[in-house]
């Protein structure tokens, strides 16, 4: 496809609740939006970097400038969602900036040729169950509230996200209000350290799926060390930004689950990739989420249909981060989300919605 030009699209969404982890609170989102226009079709990619550089070394503001000022000169004068891949390859890092790119282009693609994102990535349901990520609270009482109502609502599965102060109590908590029938994990965010070990063993007792990324993410050998010494499965989040690091931890046995996340490896590309490398060494994946606005969230869908997304993923409904959502709202149905069938990612902008919360546009013309 030749690429006429691309837009870089700011958008201000207030979160329905404040959203902690154990590296900062999140009051609203400041999402930036790529539109790529091409001859055929237009198609859109979401970038899913924060305001600032605490889940990961990318930011919003150097997201936007990254991509205006390298990826795109980068783009050869007609390319595919492979060719923008390859293009990018030899440009270091910035993995979420690459995703955003990569996947308007491939929207734009699949727009024109009428295939849906679940078709090619490989989609063998057209609805995935969906788990929910509990932020961390005030009180315990707080949050077997907030549990209460997920799970009234029809969530499959409860993610709590822990930390140093706040992790056996709050478990032992929600195991004894909710029963051990609750499908129930953890995500540290890498907020422990091996000399830890003995305090996340008590989690043990608890017959958690799994403990997400309770080390730091470039500390591959000491997850392994502490895989020897919990009974509880190891799964690894931001340790995992490429098929490469996702074959060096399975031989190292440094996890046995691994959340995908598309942003932060690079894209759905990638994506299908570590997937594939995963369900060939019988280790469980599941699709992990960014608080992503329905254009992501529709992409998280497809891709969480494919055959080796054994584990519901935080593919949460619309109303679980905004009171409006910028297409028509993903709504949760028996526990469920469905896989949108319509050609690329399958839903569309609200024009009127988005244009309200846009914060700034910026038109760059290619070719």
């Amino acid at each position: 496809m030749k690429i006429t030009g691309v837009e870089l699209r700011r958008i201000a969404m207030p979160l329905v609740a404040p959203f902690r982890t154990s590296f900062g609170t999140e009051h609203d989102r400041d999402v930036l939006l790529v539109r790529v226009v091409t001859p055929e079709a237009e198609g859109w990619g979401e970038c899913v970097a924060m305001s600032e550089p605490l889940y990961s070394s990318e930011y919003v503001d150097g997201a936007a400038a990254v991509i205006r000022r390298f990826l795109l000169p980068a783009l050869p004068d007609n390319v595919d969602a492979y060719g923008v891949g390859h293009a990018l390859g030899p440009i270091k890092g910035h993995r979420m900036a690459k995703a955003a790119l990569e996947t308007a282009v491939l929207d734009a693609q699949l727009r024109a040729s009428g295939e849906s994102f679940g078709q090619f990535l490989g989609a063998t349901r057209d609805r995935v169950p969906c788990g929910v990520s509990v932020g961390i609270m005030d009180s315990i009482p707080q949050l077997l509230e907030a549990v209460e109502g997920y799970l009234e609502e029809g969530y499959v599965r409860i993610k709590l996200k822990i930390e140093p102060g706040w992790d056996v109590e709050p478990v032992r908590a929600v195991r004894e209000r909710f029963g051990d029938e609750v499908l129930l994990q953890v995500d540290a965010n890498a907020a422990y350290t091996l000399v830890d070990a003995q305090q996340l063993a008590k989690l043990d007792d608890f017959g958690l799926l799994l403990i997400e990324q309770p080390l730091a993410n470039d500390d591959l050998v000491q997850h392994a060390e502490l895989a020897k010494r919990l009974r509880t499965p190891i799964c690894l989040d931001e340790s995992i930004e490429s098929a490469e690091h996702a074959a060096a931890a399975i031989s190292l046995k440094a996890c046995s689950i691994v959340n995908i996340k598309p942003g932060r490896i690079g894209g759905y590309l990638e994506a299908r990739r570590i997937h594939d490398l995963c369900r060939a060494h019988g280790i469980a994946v599941w699709c992990g989420g960014m608080l992503e606005t329905g254009l992501g969230r529709a992409a998280n869908v497809a891709l969480a249909a494919l055959p080796g997304f054994t584990l519901p993923g935080d593919t949460s409904g619309s109303r679980r981060y905004y009171a409006t959502d910028i297409t028509e709202p993903f709504e949760l149905d028996g526990g469920h989300l469905t896989v949108p069938s319509g050609p690329g990612l399958g839903v569309d902008p609200v024009k009127a919605i988005l244009d309200e919360v846009t914060t700034s546009t910026e038109w760059i013309p290619l070719g």
